[in-house]
């Protein structure tokens, strides 16, 4: 378990992969209301 195990938090970071260990940032989409919300505005 290290730098070099491919399944390990460490091992994703010094690969620089993603994977279960190591998942992707998720980034929040603007729900219907809100998109409706914006265009109404303008």
């Amino acid at each position: 378990m290290g730098k070099g195990d491919k399944k390990s938090k460490k091992g994703k970071i010094s690969n620089n992969s993603y994977g279960a260990r190591r998942p992707r940032k998720i980034k929040k989409r603007p729900t219907i209301e809100e998109k409706i919300k914006i265009s109404k505005k303008k």
